[in-house]
């Protein structure tokens, strides 16, 4: 029997228009969207549908928004009938798996992660840090050029995204040191990532305390569907440690594809990632190549998942 991942996306998806066509045609994606309006203010819908962009990518509405459009997804598949036995997001994206599984509620989740936009912007002034995703070395050797490099600052491995594809972040000046060395060792390409400051390295710990507060004021329950978390690349269904993992999560490495492999360990043959972009579908044809995977981010992909 077929046994499905949903997958959710992190920021970096984000794009003016994600969702309007989910918004017209189905009440329940309309549902999600009324929600975020009553949440988060009546002209927070305008900028996820129309922009301006620059407004988009600011990461207090960047990541309400991505949680969004996920959700209004996640319920018209639901609505389908379809069904998922494991879930996982890529940092953001955690947040939506455990709206997904009823481990939080929708509407404690939306200010929960625009603070946390807020708190990760505000972490490491502009221009003082930078992520790079390097392409075509193993993880072992990137681990070694960062540990090279931290004679500039301090650089880490911040997403392991799939074989042969690591981001780092840290300080400008050792990730560009470690650019260079990864240039010496071989690396296919180098990209720098377009993000507003030094995500998942221990340059982003002051954000633990702050999210430990907000986090205080939520309810977090057992999830109904396991999740696997970033920081363990295991399931968890304890409240306290499911707290804890979105605490660290700010300032700690995403184990992604150490992650997707917890779910295939679990018999699970198809992924669906759901909310805008491709990225994680992506990634699953790096992962494993041999399991099926499908990216639903407009009705289109939707209806044509409904008839698979």
């Amino acid at each position: 029997m077929m046994k499905t991942a949903f997958l959710f996306p992190g920021q970096g998806a984000q794009y003016a228009g994600m969702g309007y066509d989910f918004y017209q045609s189905h009440s329940q994606a309309r549902s999600v969207f009324e929600q975020t309006e009553k949440v988060l203010g009546s002209d927070f819908l305008e900028v996820i549908f129309s922009g301006p962009e620059e407004k988009l990518q600011q990461t207090e509405y960047t990541q309400p928004a991505i949680l969004a459009v996920s959700m209004a997804i996640f319920r018209v598949l639901e609505d389908m009938g379809l069904k998922a036995s494991g879930l996982a997001g890529l940092s953001l994206g955690e947040y939506s798996a455990l709206v997904a599984a009823g481990s939080i509620s929708f509407e404690e989740a939306l200010p929960l992660v625009q603070k946390r936009g807020i708190y990760m912007q505000e972490a490491v002034p502009a221009g003082e840090g930078t992520m790079v995703a390097i392409m075509g070395l193993s993880h072992d050797t990137v681990e070694q050029i960062c540990l090279k490099a931290q004679s500039k600052g301090l650089v880490a491995p911040a997403n392991y995204n799939c074989p042969g594809q690591i981001v780092i972040s840290g300080r400008t000046p050792a990730v560009k040191l470690a650019v260079e060395l990864a240039g010496n060792a071989g690396a296919k390409k180098v990209s720098e990532l377009k993000v507003s400051a030094p995500f998942h390295c221990a340059l982003l710990q002051p954000v633990e305390e702050q999210l430990a507060r907000e986090l205080e004021k939520i309810t977090i329950k057992k999830p109904q569907v396991p999740v696997v978390f970033n920081v363990t690349a295991a399931y968890s269904e304890d409240p306290g440690e499911i707290k804890n993992n979105l605490i660290k999560q700010a300032s700690s490495p995403i184990l992604w594809e150490q992650s997707v492999h917890t779910l295939l360990d679990s018999g699970i043959d198809t992924f669906i990632g759901l909310g805008p972009g491709t990225s994680l579908v992506r990634l699953m044809k790096r992962i494993a190549p041999e399991k099926t995977a499908y990216a639903v981010k407009d009705t289109a992909s939707a209806e044509k998942i409904n008839k698979s």
